[in-house]
């Protein structure tokens, strides 16, 4: 377990480090904020149980001029989901509830449900639950909005619709870790912080991290969030934000903590053992296809070695829990700039420990840029390469950059989304979505005319929310919380797809509608799909 030491930053004095210089390389790789008045980085190193490294570059508050440090707090937002997951395997031990469970059992909100998912299948994000904050956000509502719990099990209850059967698919969720936070709770008769606290935390030593509900309760050393300022490099904003947290999210935390955590999963004790199995075990899914996700944690590969960990991303935040098990490697990086790449970050901070060249740039993609579709599997994309060569791309509203492999396909530098992209010839691109699922992608030239027929009201139950589509290619949103301020705009990919791009806070996201139409040619409803809701059905009224 890694030893507590001051609260100042901290280098501990190893063979490793003397070998290599270690220090003095990352404080390199840190370099370009030195001095500089912008957001920064707590990062945490440690191998073999040596703590190599806890400090902070840059900024922790902008307004205050206080300097990151390895003791300054950070939300970890969906780093937190392990924590739940942990919660609820520590009710299974003690026979309280079992991974079986239906969720239904433990919530009676649910009863209406027609669906029968498991805890295991939310714990693995395999429940076919439609994201709630994805369904909101039809509505209009935005990050920023002030919503509590209870509007989100609301939103969560009413939806009865399912983007495939359970257990069949692998489809990041929040929903899912709400529910399981909130099962913790009613089982225990304990808050979610308060079971936390007394079964983990505190045993482990992990005395600054807790479970921080309210958006707007002060909190000792929480670093500020920020946005970069669009089209002003090297200035930001305040991020702001409204939604109450919970298991899906809500655990500030620092290095120090979760290096403490990353010794367990790494070199668990007797009293962990089956704890930490359980939530790093892989099961097939019901097609027998292999998924990603364990419990709150994700399986990936890095220059040929499999790692362990989680990302997370809320407006200011970001964080990478990275653990390279065959090296007893864990990299701990959070961020208070919205616009920084952990996920990139700690690889690169791995390489520099284990000493490991990059990989090769591979072939460029710029005979490829623009936009690519396959109307049947509904994937949509953007791709494009900067004048440095590096290639990124553009889905569901949010960019990543992407890495050659050495089997010649790209992969997205974030974590828990399936994606593997290969070149098909010089008009084609071939997308892997899991499953078994394999997208072939299209050129899409300029937006033709609209689907006839289009304009009118629709509705979806599921989402509470209305839509109005006008003449002017414009779509007007109204859900149970509010009517959005701006229109969404709506392009022709096709005579019966349509992309609908919204206006949002921190992110534009964009959506796939599929048009519907009876015998007579006349649409009857709209089908929509966005990065964590599939096939959705918004029906058509017959008010004007």
């Amino acid at each position: 377990m890694v030893r507590r030491s001051y609260t100042g930053d901290f280098v501990r004095s190893s063979a490793l480090n003397t070998a290599t210089g270690l220090p003095p390389r990352i404080d390199h790789y840190f370099a370009g904020l030195q001095g500089r008045w912008a957001p920064g980085y707590a990062v945490g190193l440690m191998r073999d149980g040596e703590l190599l490294l806890a400090k902070g570059y840059g900024l922790a508050s902008l307004e205050q001029n206080q300097p990151m440090r390895r003791d300054t707090r950070l939300r970890i937002a969906s780093v937190s989901k392990q924590f739940t997951v942990a919660a609820v395997l520590r009710l299974q031990s003690q026979g309280r509830l079992s991974l079986h469970d239906d969720v239904r059992q433990h919530l009676s909100e649910l009863a209406g449900w027609p669906h029968a998912i498991t805890l295991d299948q939310l714990a693995r994000n395999c429940s076919g639950l439609p994201d709630m904050l994805e369904l909101l956000r039809l509505g209009g509502v935005n990050l920023d909005l002030r919503v509590d719990r209870a509007t989100l099990l609301q939103t969560i209850a009413r939806c009865r619709h399912l983007n495939f059967e359970p257990g069949s698919r692998f489809l990041y969720c929040n929903s899912g870790f709400a529910l399981l936070g909130l099962v913790v709770e009613r089982v225990s008769g304990q808050t979610l912080d308060e079971f936390l606290q007394q079964h983990l935390f505190r045993p482990l030593g992990m005395h600054a991290t807790q479970m921080l509900l309210a958006c707007d309760q002060p909190v000792a050393g929480l670093a500020s969030p920020y946005l970069p300022e669009t089209g002003e490099p090297g200035r930001w904003r305040r991020a702001m934000h409204g939604f109450e947290q919970g298991g899906e999210g809500g655990l500030v935390s620092t290095v120090d903590d979760l290096l403490l955590w990353a010794g367990q999963l790494l070199q668990p004790g007797p009293d962990m053992a089956a704890l930490v199995a359980a939530l790093s075990e892989r099961l097939p899914l019901s097609g027998g296809f292999a998924s990603p996700y364990a419990r709150g944690l994700e399986h990936g590969h890095w220059q040929g070695q499999a790692t362990l960990g989680h990302g997370g991303l809320w407006p200011g935040y970001r964080t990478e829990f990275l653990l390279v098990p065959a090296e007893k490697l864990a990299v701990v990086v959070i961020s208070n700039d919205s616009g920084s790449n952990p996920y990139k970050v700690a690889r690169e901070l791995a390489g520099l420990v284990l000493e490991r060249s990059p990989l090769p740039a591979g072939p460029s993609l710029a005979a490829w840029q623009g936009r690519w579709l396959d109307a049947e599997q509904g994937q949509l994309l953007t791709l494009s390469v900067d004048a440095s060569g590096r290639t990124s791309c553009s889905q569901w509203g949010a960019a990543f950059e992407l890495q050659a492999e050495l089997d010649g396909s790209w992969t997205p530098l974030r974590g828990v989304y399936e994606f593997r992209l290969r070149t098909e010839g010089p008009e084609g691109l071939s997308l892997d979505i899991g499953a078994g699922r394999v997208a072939q992608l299209q050129r899409v030239h300029e937006d033709g005319p609209l689907p006839a027929g289009l304009c009118g009201r629709y509705r979806s139950k599921d989402a509470g929310v209305d839509w109005r589509i006008t003449d002017d290619h414009s779509l007007h949103a109204e859900g149970p919380l509010l009517k959005a301020q701006q229109p969404w705009m709506l392009h022709a990919l096709t005579p019966n797809l349509v992309e609908l791009r919204s206006t949002g806070y921190w992110m534009q996201p964009n959506q796939l509608l599929r048009v519907e139409r009876d015998a007579a040619g006349r649409v009857q409803a709209l089908h929509v799909d966005t990065g964590r809701i599939k096939h959705l059905t918004f029906e058509r009224s017959n008010e004007h």
